[in-house]
């Protein structure tokens, strides 16, 4: 890559195209490194020599002041937007601190997509303006730093499909981030995603992203990027969108909290505006990403105090709640289940299992059983096959446009698809099969008599690069359309070799589940965090957070 380009760390090389493409690539790295002064830049023995776990040289690092550390690692954005409406801290104090550490984490993590901190900054000023003048905030969020996912658009800024001829500078902000932009954010980065926005590494020709806690690892995907970022505390709040698994797999691989609405709970008009051939079936969600609970239900109260359905009319009208719903009677009963019947998850995943409902026993607030799962391997087909309506003819097109090479895991996902475009009676039988499975599903949970599920998030902890193989934990909501939460456990992993599956472990269920358990034997996943997912009814997202209300003292949420 060009001299001209914002070194960062790198652990693999990414798969090279033609040279007219390579040269397109070079060109817009860089224009990202001609907005990163000198003076934000880590040492160039440092990128060459960085540690496996990168998340203390932001502090350590000496581009950031005392109170810059102090500002991006003791508060939440429900503190920071407390302390700013107090002034007590300044928005511009706040988005400098934020933007400057951003810039730091994606030279360890390659996070990012676009950094604009000249812009946060008149933002802020502006917001600081404000508040000084009228002695009133502009909104619930006045000065709170948000990045987002490259995918959403903000005006003045690109955004992509996944794809390097897929990029659009977007001349208005979609209606998530104008929502949000009304309630007082400061815009000031946008975060990488995969190729195709269909992964769960995030891997594109803006780079790989890295997993901070272990760079040999994935940080995951699609939201990846914010994953690396948040878990950085590069930024305190993102938005990510969920088909498969984007926001709960780099929430679990990354040590953060993020939320997967019910599909058309959060607005997301103007995000994909040609569409989507995926969501002929299956329905993205757009989610809230951050460090604390509390701060998912902030910014989904925030969106959706602003009747975002009286604009958009597909969303469903439901008031929000959250963290103050009214929970259940006491006892709430939580389900646990360890394992999908598919997969058998990989020792530190069973380990904050045990955990979860060892520390749910000890309290009286819970009725504590198993949960049997249901035609885990009917819904993974099915939802396979309705991810590429189009055979993958699409994505082919789209790489020979640009000359593209097309990605491991790209070729993995296209691997079972055989080129055919389905007919419109074939994408109804997929919509009658659906409904129909979530009907039969819906049954199941009843017949279960829990009122949540506890589940992993993923069949590990954050994969090696390139292992990204297996949804099963995420995609099986996504094709049920139920919320889910995904939360961070003390568990880390430990050093390679010391824990191995336990001696009642069933036989490998499967090829699948042998070849799980080989990447586990053959990886080295040290210090990678473990989280796990609580999953609720579809459309019972405000429940899903009256219970997260009861859990967070028992499971140490924060």
């Amino acid at each position: 890559m060009s001299l001209n380009t914002l070194p960062v760390v790198q652990v693999m090389e990414l798969p090279s195209g033609p040279p007219e493409y390579e040269a397109s690539r070079r060109t817009l790295l860089e224009e990202f490194a001609t907005k990163v002064p000198e003076e934000l830049r880590l040492s160039p023995d440092l990128i060459e020599n960085a540690p496996r776990n990168v998340t203390d040289i932001p502090r350590q690092c000496g581009l950031l002041s005392p109170d810059e550390i102090d500002i991006t690692e003791k508060y939440d954005a429900t503190a920071l937007a407390a302390l700013i409406r107090e002034k007590k801290l300044t928005s511009v104090a706040v988005a400098t601190a934020f933007a400057k550490r951003a810039i730091i984490a994606h030279q360890l993590t390659s996070c990012l997509t676009e950094w604009f901190m000249d812009e946060a900054i008149e933002r802020a000023k502006y917001l600081d303006e404000y508040l000084q003048s009228t002695g009133k905030t502009v909104g619930p969020l006045h000065g709170i730093p948000i990045s987002v996912k490259d995918v959403f658009p903000v005006a003045g800024h690109w955004s992509s499909l996944g794809f390097l001829v897929a990029r659009f500078k977007d001349k208005e902000d979609c209606q998530i981030v104008s929502i949000l932009r009304n309630a007082g954010a400061v815009f000031f980065c946008k975060t990488n995603q995969p190729q195709a926005i269909m992964h769960i590494e995030s891997t594109s020709f803006y780079g790989r992203t890295l997993n901070p806690y272990n760079t040999g690892l994935s940080s995951g995907g699609s939201t990846g990027g914010e994953g690396a970022l948040l878990a950085m505390r590069g930024s305190v709040l993102g938005l990510g969108t969920d088909i498969g698994g984007s926001i709960r797999v780099p929430s679990s691989f990354c040590g953060i909290y993020g939320f997967k609405p019910t599909s058309y709970t959060l607005p997301r008009k103007d995000i994909l505006p040609m569409g989507a051939l995926a969501e002929l079936s299956i329905l993205a969600s757009i989610g809230p990403m951050g460090t604390s609970l509390r701060d998912l239900d902030l910014l989904t109260s925030v969106a959706l105090s602003y009747k975002p359905h009286l604009s958009d009319p597909r969303l469903i009208p439901i008031p929000w709640t959250g963290l103050n719903t009214a929970p259940k009677p006491l006892p709430l009963k939580i389900g646990i289940m360890m394992n999908d019947g598919l997969i058998i998850p990989q020792p530190p995943v069973t380990r904050a299992l045990n955990w979860a409902a060892e520390k749910l026993k000890a309290t009286n607030a819970f009725s504590v059983k198993s949960f049997e799962p249901y035609e885990v391997a009917t819904a993974l087909k099915n939802m396979h096959l309705a991810l590429w309506p189009d055979g993958g003819k699409g994505v082919r097109e789209v790489l020979a446009a640009s000359g593209e090479p097309m990605l491991p895991l790209t070729q993995w996902e296209l691997k079972d698809i055989d080129g055919a475009e389905l007919k419109p009676m074939e994408i109804l039988q997929q919509h009658v099969a659906r409904d129909n499975f979530r009907s039969d599903f819906a049954r199941h949970w009843e017949s279960q008599d829990v009122d949540f599920i506890i589940c992993p998030a993923s069949v590990g902890p954050a994969c090696e690069h390139e292992t990204a193989f297996y949804w099963n934990y995420t995609c099986f909501w996504n094709y049920a359309d139920c919320p889910g939460v995904v939360f961070p456990t003390p568990i880390r992993t430990g050093a390679k070799g010391t824990e191995g599956y336990a001696a009642d472990t069933p036989s490998p269920l499967n090829e699948q589940d042998k070849h799980v358990r080989k990447l586990w034997e053959e990886g080295d996943f040290e210090g990678a965090p473990i989280g796990l997912q609580i999953v609720a009814r579809k459309h019972h997202d405000n429940d899903l957070f009256g219970a997260l209300q009861k859990l967070q003292y028992a499971l140490e949420l924060q």
